[in-house]
């Protein structure tokens, strides 16, 4: 297979040619080898090569798990006196993900055409957070380049830990509300319907429950339309609205008040605020410039705007762990204690990691007590629905049967 590539040179020579190769993906590896900035690539008489980008499918996405692998195999070979370029060379060579293999070889191309490493990840934001380059940024500047690869990937498994956890304690309850409602509506559409010609033909007056379940069963068999509509109407909403600035904040202060779940989820952005400020700070970056970094990436508006306000009241001289003080009902008081050892003694950095361990296993004992909590809840609500059901069809049927004796 041939390809026609488009380069430039060190001298800015722009260079036209052609080179064989099985796939796009080794071409771009051949060329990058070679002492030029590739600008484009394309399959030979099946496309202009003129064109500013190289373009890849998208079909896949990129797992949290490959870049963490990605990160501790740069920072081996990195450490191994491989160059930066021969390193994601020969990392893009073995990756079955063919998106984050072409993104890999874009940035190998610009660091063999000159640009730092983090300015080369940064091109690829939806890979590599503001996070990840700030930390690339610092172990530029010191030298670290490897224990900096090393905490980043270190980050990123906790950070996953944490999501899976989340989505492992949200899962459950979830799926039990759905089961819920779809074994409510069938009842509704195909049940009650065949029992209220039997029971609307005893000429009695039916039970307040019965007219409710019956008015409910009309409305899902001869209203459809609406239900669906109705459905999908807050669907859409649940789903664009807290994407709006202003949803973003409700939504945020209004989880947060949510029983049990708000206490979680409390847990999680103080545990994601200690573990990201710490491991940014142990990097050699400013306090200011990390809260700001933490900030962005936290994850919540609540967490937001307090870091955003305590960098600036940082900036004026205030102490940390008093500013975050000021916010008891958000911050824990053992954060805030823990903050306050760390600036005292100069380790603030190993004092949030405590913060980090200590709300890890609390998360991981909420999610393992999960079921149990949920279990109850759920059974005495079926419970009710069952009852509620039992009342409204069987009472009636009863009725009806006694009379006729």
């Amino acid at each position: 297979m041939k390809f026609n590539f488009k380069a430039k040179d060190q001298s800015g020579k722009i260079e036209i040619g052609t080179i064989e190769a099985n796939s796009k993906e080794e071409a771009i590896a051949a060329l990058s080898k070679k002492d030029i900035f590739l600008l484009a690539l394309e399959e030979k008489d099946k496309g202009n090569i003129f064109k500013t980008n190289i373009s890849f499918s998208l079909f896949k996405n990129v797992s949290v798990k490959e870049i963490v692998i990605f990160s501790r195999e740069l920072a081996i070979m990195i450490e191994s006196n491989v160059s930066p370029s021969d390193a994601l060379d020969a990392l893009a060579a073995q990756t079955r993900n063919k998106v984050f293999r072409s993104k890999i070889l874009k940035i190998s191309t610009d660091i063999r055409g000159g640009l730092l490493m983090s300015k080369s990840f940064s091109k690829h934001p939806e890979l590599f957070s503001v996070f990840y380059i700030n930390m690339l940024r610092s172990g530029e500047a010191s030298g670290g380049l490897p224990k900096i690869l090393d905490r980043i990937a270190d980050h990123l498994e906790s950070e996953y830990a944490i999501r899976q956890k989340t989505i492992t304690a949200m899962i459950y309850p979830a799926m039990i509300m759905t089961i819920f409602i779809l074994i409510f509506i069938i009842i509704m559409i195909f049940v009650i319907p065949n029992l209220i010609t039997i029971l609307e033909s005893t000429g009695k007056e039916l039970p307040f429950a019965t007219k409710i379940i019956i008015s409910i069963s009309q409305f899902f068999t001869q209203f459809w339309y609406l239900a669906i509509t109705a459905a999908a109407s807050l669907a859409a909403f649940v789903y664009y609205y807290p994407k709006t600035k202003e949803g973003k904040d409700f939504t945020d202060k209004m989880i947060l008040k949510v029983p049990i779940f708000g206490h979680f989820l409390r847990d999680i952005y103080i545990s994601r605020f200690a573990e990201n400020l710490s491991t940014l700070i142990s990097a050699g970056i400013q306090i200011n410039e990390a809260l700001d970094i933490v900030a962005n990436i936290v994850g919540n508006n609540v967490y937001r705007d307090i870091i955003l306000k305590t960098k600036d009241r940082v900036m004026k001289g205030e102490s940390f762990s008093f500013v975050l003080s000021q916010y008891p009902e958000e911050i824990s008081p053992l954060f805030t204690q823990m903050a306050a050892v760390g600036e005292r003694t100069g380790k603030l950095d190993s004092s949030l990691v405590n913060v980090v361990r200590f709300y890890s296993r609390e998360t991981e004992n909420f999610v393992n007590s999960i079921s149990s909590m949920i279990e109850p809840i759920m059974i005495v609500g079926l419970a009710l629905m069952v009852g509620f059901l039992v009342a409204a069809v069987l009472l009636p049927i009863y009725q009806i049967s006694t009379s006729i004796q």
